[in-house]
């Protein structure tokens, strides 16, 4: 079986990062990602897909992007269920990511420190897109 995902889009927000009880960094947020068709009025409608980061990557991802940077994410697409407090039940589809790039420099034109389309740890030369 293969579950394989692999986004191009922008953040719609800042990632929120929280750690679990064992101390492990976890960092969820949305990317804006445009589709390549249009609609019967002309226009390429947007879908906002939920994106969890997890350890190492979750901190980097939540100190280095912020709410419009292009991002490249690759995971696997997660569907969970969950109960509301008021007890009812609903099911969410996430991608927990193993790679995010970053492909654009920060909004105040500072690298963070880091190239576009490189994350933290990631040496290769080449973008594969």
């Amino acid at each position: 079986m293969l579950n394989r995902v692999i986004l191009i889009g922008r953040l719609a927000q800042d990632p929120e990062l929280r750690y679990t009880p064992g101390g492990a960094a976890v960092a969820n947020f949305t990317i804006a990602v445009q589709r390549s068709f249009a609609n019967q009025q002309g226009e390429r409608e947007v879908d906002f897909i939920d994106i969890v980061v997890w350890r190492r990557l979750a901190e980097t991802c939540a100190n280095h992007l912020n709410k419009g940077r292009l991002v490249a994410v690759e995971g696997r697409l997660q569907i969970r269920s969950f109960e509301t407090p008021e007890g009812q039940k609903r099911r969410v589809a996430e991608v927990v990511a193993d790679n995010v790039r970053f492909l654009d420099w920060s909004r105040d034109g500072a690298s963070s420190g880091m190239e576009p389309g490189r994350e933290e740890g990631q040496f290769d030369d080449e973008v594969p897109f």
